[in-house]
C-alpha cells in the first residue's frame, strides 16, 4: 500500500505538467502561414497547368511558396505532406485574365496574412515571416 502511495505522490505532479494529458497541442501560430504557403503554391501550380504559357512567369513564384512553406514547417516542427490537399483555394476557370486576377487576390490575402503574423510573431521569427510578408507583395508586382 506504500508503495502506491509513493507512486501516486511521485505521478501526480507529472500529470500536472501534461506528460500523461492525451489532448492535442495547441497549434503553432504560424500554422496558418504554413497552410496560406501551400495553398499558394498549389494555386500558381494549378494556372500552369490551365496555361503553360504562363509557366516561365509563375513557377518561381509557385517554388517560392514551396520553399516558403517547407521553411515555416522546419521552424514550427511539422512534416510537410507529401501531396498537394485538394481542399483549399481554386481558380476559376476560364481566360487567363481572370486566373491571373484570381492569383492576385489571393497573393494580396496572403501578403495580409504575413504581414499580421509578422507584427504578432516573437522576436526569432519575425525575419522569417517579414522576408515571406516581403516576397509576397514582390508576387504581387510580378502579376
Amino acid at each position: 500500500m506504500a508503495g502506491l502511495l509513493t507512486l501516486a505522490a511521485a505521478t501526480g505532479p507529472l500529470a500536472a505538467c501534461g506528460l500523461f494529458d492525451d489532448s492535442e497541442p495547441e497549434p503553432d501560430p504560424l500554422a496558418p502561414l504554413l497552410a496560406g504557403a501551400l495553398d499558394l503554391a498549389a494555386l500558381y501550380e494549378a494556372a500552369v497547368a490551365a496555361d503553360p504559357t504562363l509557366a516561365d512567369r509563375l513557377t518561381p513564384i509557385a517554388q517560392a511558396h514551396r520553399a516558403h512553406a517547407e521553411e515555416l514547417a522546419r521552424v514550427t516542427r511539422v512534416t510537410l505532406p507529401n501531396s498537394t490537399p485538394t481542399a483549399g483555394p481554386t481558380l476559376p476557370t476560364g481566360d487567363r485574365k481572370s486566373m491571373l486576377t484570381a492569383l492576385r487576390s489571393a497573393e494580396q490575402q496572403g501578403q495580409a496574412a504575413a504581414t499580421t503574423a509578422c507584427l504578432s510573431t516573437p522576436a526569432h521569427r519575425a525575419a522569417l515571416v517579414g522576408s515571406i510578408a516581403a516576397a509576397r507583395a514582390t508576387h504581387l508586382e510580378l502579376l
